[in-house]
């Protein structure tokens, strides 16, 4: 495999997390989006409060998916190897911003145009991160967990736990980790359009987060999964049913409130059809369960990609991106 690749002229829809500030930390909010963020607050206290009901429906009616996750590696090339190699990614497409110091890579079992991927990034230097204690996973399906896990291990994967069935059901998985130390959970299941099919967070407060999640962002709660016998519950939630799509797992462990997020992992984006409108849903359930919005609605400068970014009241970040720039970025 080549080392490197030769980059589009056009940018692509990335946030250079070199110059993200830790998770919990707001953006500086430049002078593109002050008009619209001054025109936000004018709206939320002057405009009736019956507005806020039919307001809240727009996340249920939009047009959304789980884009990508985005997070930080020591070495771009030995993880792009490792993800093609042993985890069966493909390499969609890689790019170097010396002016800025950082490189990118997206991998996923599908284009980007239909599938969740992951972004990696490389900051000039940095060769290790801290992922915290409070992300979990990602998972990915395949119909034979067993011949995976050897095909990692064939390529000096780190295996965490070996394949076979769960504790108290019928269900195989196993856990590896990637030479970063993200671990990826395998799930065996027959064939799926979306075998990335999982992001894990641990939450404080499980009951606040779904809220948030189905009111912010119009996720449906597809199972809710209680453990009492290991004291943790797990919420399940998803655009669609668990075998279709990549879903969103929250974690609660009993009388965890809090956990440390390190500066591993960065965000997930979403799509949406009209980021203006979806700010102003956030807006209103971060009031009400806590979060805040750490970008306000608005085209990327030089981009022209229309975006808005918060955290959820666990610190957790969400980038918003407008569907049709997302699909135009591709091109």
């Amino acid at each position: 495999m080549a080392r490197h690749r030769t980059a589009k002229t056009t940018r692509q829809i990335t946030f250079p997390i070199s110059q993200t500030p830790p998770i919990g930390q707001s953006e500086p909010i430049t002078s593109p989006y002050i008009s619209h963020t001054l025109t936000l607050k004018k709206m939320a206290e002057t405009e009736p409060k019956s507005v806020a009901p039919e307001l809240l429906e727009w996340p249920k009616k939009d047009k959304r998916r789980l884009l990508h996750a985005v997070y930080r590696v020591g070495d771009l090339e030995r993880t792009i190897k490792f993800y093609t190699e042993a985890l069966g990614m493909k390499l969609l497409r890689q790019r170097d911003i010396p002016e800025e110091k950082y490189s990118n890579a997206f991998l996923g079992f599908g284009p980007e145009e239909t599938n969740f991927v992951v972004e990696l990034t490389y900051n000039y230097g940095v060769t290790s991160y801290d992922i915290g204690t409070g992300f979990g996973h990602f998972a990915i399906a395949t119909p034979d967990v067993y011949k995976l896990v050897e095909d990692i291990r064939a390529k000096g994967g780190n295996v965490t736990r070996e394949p076979g069935p769960v504790k108290g059901g019928n269900s195989v998985i196993a856990f590896v980790k990637d030479p970063d130390g993200y671990t990826f959970e395998l799930i065996q299941r027959p064939s799926t359009p979306e075998p990335l099919c999982q992001i894990m967070l641990r939450v404080g407060d499980l009951d606040k987060s779904i809220s948030f999640y189905e009111r912010a962002l119009g996720l449906k709660l597809l199972r809710r999964i209680e453990r009492p016998e290991y004291k943790y519950t797990i919420a399940i939630l998803g655009y669609a049913e668990e075998d279709q799509t990549t879903i969103l797992e929250l974690t609660y462990n009993y009388g965890v409130t809090e956990y440390t997020k390190g500066n591993a992992y960065a965000q997930i984006a979403v799509g949406t059809d009209d980021v203006y409108k979806s700010a102003e849903v956030v807006d209103l359930v971060t009031k009400e369960l806590g979060g805040k919005i750490t970008r306000q609605p608005g085209p990327i400068p030089g981009l022209n990609t229309k975006i808005t970014s918060f955290l959820d009241p666990d610190g957790w970040k969400t980038v918003l991106v407008d569907n049709e720039d997302f699909l135009k970025e591709l091109q």
